[in-house]
């Protein structure tokens, strides 16, 4: 479906994202339920479509579907009717799986230096104090040229500091003992949800998210987050962590015609649920600046209100599906979500909200000059893939003949500071030993020995003995 725009749908005329514009950011929102999945899936095509690579998090594994044409059916084609779409075809589109369990995708690594201490500190939930000392322990790593690549790396580094707190303290200052035995009991229950997975070699290349087809479409790269999405705080974190590398790495390049690279945050209220105001200012800079780069971000909740204002500011295209209110609460988020959009006089937002179907929204987009599009109601246009999954064997098939699948399968463990530390601590050991029998072997050598010649008491008495046995002896034999 070719056009000078992504269409998302038709209200009082056809309405989507100018490319231009796209890297402005924008959100997905709506209940449970009403569409938001389809809307998500529907601006991939789109992106793809104009040869712009996508990233995509499918937390309930329906977008797999992507990978297969979809199916005519007689909806299909009444909505087609309704948009005023006449060149609609079913398609499948170029797809990468990945998976952070390298199960139903390829497998993603980093290494916790990519990480970094700060990251590291929200996944394992830690305090300001256990935070001081996990900046501590990669801060020795890198003044000893010790790669940080795995959790093994951070516990042996760390376990190093506090085994050897009287020599370093001068140097690094106090290294709490019991500190660090905190933070090695949340280490524990991080690698009991999986979390050690996901640290290591080889190291996940973002170029490899950001390709073409060979006919020229943006291959869309889908995360199974299905089995990840039970650990939130990796979730996000991980997500976090894919957008840092991006903004630090890419380089600036204004606005363009179209982005370089688009990226769907789904389920966004997890990167913002208790959040430290560090990491929020984190990621509202990397929201502000990251556009520069050419890259898009677009949030997907189920409430525009789970987003932080000073985040949501940033976002220009707005797709906001049906919103539940039944609590006072969730009616004031309806106003706010109201409030959000440029008014239109011949819409009674705040009503519309609670009345949408399933597969309608309230819609605004960036339009020339970067201004607000007044808010229209919208029916969703239907995507061109299938709508639900692949089949098991289908995504195999795929999985076998993919080459990421194959590059990034078998882990590295090349040496890093918990070989070399642990190398330290038995030098160490054995000099220690050698050390002590030197010390036993100077001692033994500076004992007195007593002589072996008698001296002439010794040799008087000894006499004397054998002349006074000599003398019994014979008295003896006398009397018998």
């Amino acid at each position: 479906m070719k056009s000078d725009i992504i269409i998302i749908g038709k209200g009082e005329n056809k309405i989507g994202i100018h490319p231009k514009y796209a890297n402005r950011h924008g959100f997905i929102a709506g209940a449970t339920g009403t569409g938001k999945t389809v809307t998500l899936q529907c601006l991939a095509e789109g992106f793809s479509s104009l040869g712009v690579p996508v990233f995509l998090a499918d937390v309930k594994g329906d977008l797999s579907g992507m990978a297969k044409a979809g199916t005519d059916n007689a909806v299909v084609q009444k909505r087609c009717r309704e948009i005023g779409i006449d060149d609609f075809q079913f398609t499948s589109f170029p797809v990468e799986f990945w998976d952070l369990f390298g199960k139903e995708g390829a497998k993603i690594r980093a290494t916790l230096e990519d990480m970094g201490p700060l990251l590291l500190s929200r996944l394992l939930d830690c305090n300001d104090v256990q935070e001081g000392l996990i900046n501590l322990a990669f801060e020795y790593a890198e003044e000893n040229h010790m790669p940080m690549l795995d959790l093994d790396d951070f516990s042996t580094a760390l376990n190093y500091l506090g085994d050897n707190s009287k020599q370093l303290g001068g140097m690094y200052g106090r290294i709490s003992k019991s500190s660090i035995a905190a933070i090695e009991r949340r280490l524990l229950g991080f690698k009991r949800q999986g979390g050690s997975e996901f640290f290591g070699e080889p190291a996940l290349d973002y170029h490899d998210f950001m390709k073409t087809a060979a006919d020229g479409r943006g291959i869309i790269n889908i995360l199974d987050a299905s089995t990840l999405i039970q650990s939130p705080k990796l979730y996000s974190t991980f997500l976090l962590w894919l957008l840092s590398e991006l903004y630090e790495n890419l380089p600036e390049v204004g606005d363009l015609d179209k982005p370089k690279f688009v990226f769907f945050f789904d389920e966004a209220h997890l990167l913002f649920d208790d959040v430290p105001k560090v990491f929020l200012d984190q990621i509202e800079q990397v929201v502000r600046l990251i556009r520069s780069k050419a890259v898009g971000i677009y949030f997907v909740s189920q409430n525009p209100t789970d987003i932080p204002d000073s985040v949501l500011g940033q976002l220009g295209n707005r797709i906001q599906h049906a919103l539940r209110a039944y609590t006072p609460k969730e009616r004031k988020a309806v106003k706010v979500a109201a409030e959000s959009f440029r008014d239109n006089p011949n819409l009674d937002v705040v009503s519309l909200l609670g009345e949408l179907g399933v597969g309608e929204a309230l819609v605004s987009v960036l339009e020339e000059g970067g201004v607000p599009s007044v808010v229209e109601h919208v029916t969703i246009r239907p995507p061109e893939s299938q709508i639900g999954p692949i089949s098991a064997d289908k995504r195999i098939e795929m999985l076998n003949t993919s080459q990421y699948f194959q590059q990034y399968k078998v882990a590295v463990n090349r040496e890093s500071a918990h070989e070399i530390l642990n190398k330290r601590t038995e030098q160490k050991k054995q000099q220690a030993q050698e050390a002590e029998h030197e010390k036993q072997e100077r001692a033994s050598i500076r004992k007195p020995r007593r002589s072996q010649r008698q001296t002439y008491t010794e040799s008087f008495i000894k006499t004397l003995l054998r002349q006074l046995a000599n003398a019994i002896v014979r008295a003896l034999f006398k009397r018998r």
